[in-house]
Order: C-alpha cells, then sequence, then structure tokens
C-alpha cells in the first residue's frame, strides 16, 4: 500500500534501526514506571474521588504509551533484520486481550477497479474472517453506528472530491456485536496526471483509549463535584456557626454596669486543615434576673450536620437559662433534647450561672472539661459534679456545684480540643495551667485570650476548639 501522496513518487528512507530501539526502550521504562504508579494508587480507597481519579489517569497514560509501543514496533518490524539483539516491543495489553499489534491495520480501495486490499489486522479488527474478502467503500458503513454513517461518508466524499486528508473517528458494531471505536487517517493517491486512483487509510482501534479518557473525565467531573459540595458544606456550616456564636474576638463587659462587671473574651480556634468546622461553640449572656450564663460544648461530627445540631442545643440552652432553670436540670433537659434528636450525636457540655452580687458561680457539666480557675497567678481546675455526655444516656441526672469568686479571678472555660496536639495526647489542662503566671500580669481577658493563642497556636491543631475566659472586676 503506497505511503505517500502521488503513486510515482519514491517512498522516503525507512529510520535507523538503533533510533526505532532507543525509542521503544524508552518508550518500555516510561511504561513499567507508570505502570509503579498505577499500583500505588490501587491501595487508596475506592471511595476517595482523589484516588479514583488518579487511577484513571495512570490507566490512560497506560494505554497511551502501549499504543505508543504498538507503533514503534509496527515501524521496528518493517525495517531489514540484523544480527545483533534489539530491545523488544511492548507486551500485549492485558485489557483488550489481543496483540497490540492487531490494533492498527490498513486499507486502500482501487476508484478504478472498484478493489479493496486490507491488510490481515484490520481482518482482526472488524472481527471479520480474511475468507469474506474487504469491504468496498460502499459496503463500509454497514458495519458503522447509524449516527456516524454520515460522518463517514463526508469524511471520504472531502478525500475523493477535494483531496483533503481523512482523520477522523466513529464506532463499528463488529459480526460477534463487540462494539469499538476507530480511528481513521488516510489520504487520496493521485496519479501521473493529479487525478484521484485510489484512497488509503490507516485505521487504529482506540477503544481502550478512548475508554480511559472517559474515566479521567468522569472521574474529574466527580471529584470536582465533591470538591463544590465540600465548599458548599464548609461555606454554610462557618455561616451557620457565625450566626450562632457570639463574636469571636473583643471585650464584652457583663452584667452592664453591675458592681462586680465581667470581663469577657472569647475565640474559636479552628482545626489545622479547617476543611470542616465542627460543633464547638461558646456562649456569655444576661439573663432578665441579672445573672450571667457562661456555656461550652463540643457536639461531636463536622459540617453541616454538627453545627445545625450545635445551633438546636445552643437555642434550647439559652432559652432555659432565660426561664431560669438551674444548670443541673438544664443539663437534664439538653440530654433529653439530643436523645429525641432525628441526628443522633454525642456531647459535651459545660453550663455557669454566676451572681454578681454575690459572686457565686453555679455549674454543671456533661462529660466536659472543668473551668479553670486563677488566682494571684496560680491555676487550678474545679473539682467537677456527676454529669455523663449529652445523648449517652437516658434520664441522666447531673449534680451541680458552687465555687465562690473574688475579685480578679480569672475563670477559663474550653472545649477539649485547646490543649490538644493530636488524637494520642493526653496533657489535659496542665499545658494551660502553666500560663498563671502570665495571666496574672495580663490586664484584660482578651489579653489573656491572645496569650492562650499564642501558646496553643492554630497550625498545629487536629482538634477545633473554644475558649471562653472571664475575669472578674473589681
Amino acid at each position: 500500500m503506497p505511503s505517500h501522496l502521488f503513486a510515482d513518487r519514491p517512498a522516503p528512507q525507512p529510520p535507523e534501526r538503533g533510533s526505532v530501539d532507543a525509542l521503544i526502550s524508552q518508550t518500555r521504562r516510561l511504561r513499567v514506571d507508570v505502570a509503579a504508579v498505577r499500583r500505588d494508587a490501587v491501595a487508596v480507597d475506592d471511595e476517595d474521588p482523589q484516588g479514583r481519579w488518579q487511577r484513571a489517569l495512570c490507566d490512560l497514560a497506560v494505554h497511551q504509551l502501549d499504543d505508543l509501543g504498538a507503533h514503534l514496533g509496527q515501524l521496528k518490524a518493517g525495517l531489514p533484520a540484523e544480527s545483533e539483539s534489539a530491545p523488544a516491543a511492548l507486551p500485549p495489553a492485558a485489557a483488550s486481550g489481543t496483540s497490540l499489534l492487531s490494533r492498527v491495520g490498513s486499507a486502500e480501495w482501487n476508484l478504478l477497479t472498484d478493489e479493496a486490499n486490507w491488510s490481515d489486522e484490520l481482518y482482526e479488527i472488524f472481527g471479520r474472517p480474511p475468507e469474506s474478502g474487504p469491504l468496498t467503500l460502499d459496503e463500509l458503513p454497514s458495519m458503522l453506528f447509524a449516527e456516524d454513517q454520515g460522518f463517514l461518508a463526508s469524511m471520504v466524499t472531502d478525500c475523493l472530491v477535494d483531496g483533503k486528508p481523512i482523520d477522523g473517528e466513529f464506532r463499528i458494531v463488529r459480526t460477534d456485536g463487540v462494539v469499538r471505536t476507530l480511528h481513521m487517517m488516510g489520504e487520496p493517491v493521485l496519479d501521473s496526471d493529479g487525478c484521484t486512483a485510489s484512497m488509503w487509510a490507516v485505521l487504529r482501534d482506540v477503544s481502550e483509549l478512548r475508554r480511559s479518557q472517559r474515566a479521567v473525565r468522569e472521574t474529574r467531573d466527580s471529584l470536582q463535584r465533591q470538591q463544590h459540595i465540600a465548599r458548599t458544606e464548609h461555606r454554610i456550616a462557618v455561616e451557620l456557626q457565625e450566626s450562632v456564636l457570639p463574636p469571636r474576638h473583643g471585650s464584652l463587659r457583663l452584667p452592664h454596669g453591675g458592681p462586680a462587671a465581667l470581663d469577657l473574651a472569647a475565640h474559636y480556634l479552628p482545626s489545622a486543615s479547617s476543611a470542616m468546622i465542627g460543633g464547638d461553640w461558646y456562649d456569655a449572656l444576661e439573663l432578665p434576673d441579672g445573672q450571667t450564663l457562661l456555656t461550652v460544648g463540643d457536639l461531636t461530627g463536622h459540617g453541616v450536620a454538627a453545627t445545625s445540631g450545635m445551633a438546636m442545643l445552643v437555642g434550647a440552652l439559652r432559652g432555659m437559662a432565660v426561664a431560669g432553670i438551674a444548670p443541673g436540670a438544664l443539663m437534664g433537659h439538653l440530654n433529653q433534647l439530643l436523645e429525641a434528636s432525628t441526628q443522633p450525636a454525642l456531647g459535651s457540655a459545660m453550663c455557669c450561672r454566676y451572681d454578681p452580687v454575690s459572686r457565686l458561680l453555679t455549674w454543671a457539666q456533661a462529660g466536659h472539661p472543668a473551668p479553670l480557675l486563677f488566682r494571684e497567678g496560680t491555676g487550678r481546675s474545679l473539682t467537677p459534679p456527676e454529669g455523663v455526655l449529652l445523648g449517652a444516656t437516658s434520664a441522666a441526672a447531673y449534680e451541680q456545684a458552687e465555687v465562690q469568686l473574688r475579685p480578679g479571678d480569672l475563670l477559663v472555660l474550653h472545649t477539649d480540643g485547646i490543649s490538644r496536639r493530636s488524637a494520642t495526647d493526653d496533657a489535659g489542662p496542665s499545658r494551660l495551667l502553666d500560663l498563671a503566671p502570665r495571666f496574672a500580669e495580663a490586664r484584660s481577658a482578651q489579653e489573656c485570650v491572645r496569650l492562650t493563642v499564642e501558646e496553643f497556636g492554630e497550625a498545629e491543631r487536629q482538634h477545633d476548639a473554644c475558649l471562653l475566659i472571664a475575669r472578674i472586676a473589681a
């Protein structure tokens, strides 16, 4: 079959064997490297869109290298044989079940005699026995998908009438029912008078390659959808959290103008990844009887579910506190509320009522770290009353404790993520208590918050956390 435009034009000289062998060796090494990356990617969880996308890219690269190896192998097969050994072509692709060399075939259709000449590989691609003979240009569309027949006819017409090269793809249905995608490249062969004498073409089976490309597109789209959903959920969770929690920065004096006003400051510390917002909360509220509600808590989970559950608990807590319900009973009602929720979860919480007249702090806790009391340069953890995690058991009873505060005392309420560098860190409140000398020199609750954030930082943290500091004014 001629590979040139004019029938009387000599064919170009074939490349030297050494250069082809070098390309085959390079392609083989690259395929081995890509296959190794593919094996590593297999270990990724199938539910991970990022992992599926990586594997699909590796599969696509392997198929493309297989095709490149097939082309180089055909090129080498056409060279004169030599005695010295040379690198072999790439191995057959397991996915296709046939030799890579059978993926590319050639054909020539003579317009003067209406004869067709097919290579053996093309018969195999079409699933057609050689004794049946090649298909003519008129018969070829019968094996194509109906929607692809017009496209092939247009390419052939442009080639024969206008001398345009053929470069396009179509799908065929073989006699055994197998669907294959073929890439056809060809051009007219002109006689000495410049008239079209025949048309030749190379047809390449690109079914596996296109399947890999579709897998890459689908997994990429899936990954992008997952990322979009994650960004949307993160934005909703942040907006919901910010709408519920008091301002994170600055100082607030409660009660207004009271004789023993509280200097309050709070801060929310996200995890190092900050990809998902947790269910941590803090709150401070002046109650109708002049007392002050102080609370912190942590609901299990992340994302919108955790922040919506947190918003429900904080709203219920505020309403019961305004109604005058004591901290111990309030914890019991929160436990019932969480147990009856349609989205079961566990939560820890601490609720305090501070009386500015008597400076008495009454508090209860549900599986939560106790408040830290700093006085005259030293700190200690208050002895917690009995109380189990919210949602852990039905009809749980929650005890109360009282502590008498003094002017200048500093009360630190926090969730357990504040002092934990990792999931196995059991340092507890000891690292916070070490800040006692620095707290004693601080002039405000806000400065104490700043010292805490500087000490624990936000880059190392694996868990989000809340911090609420109250300072008893003189």
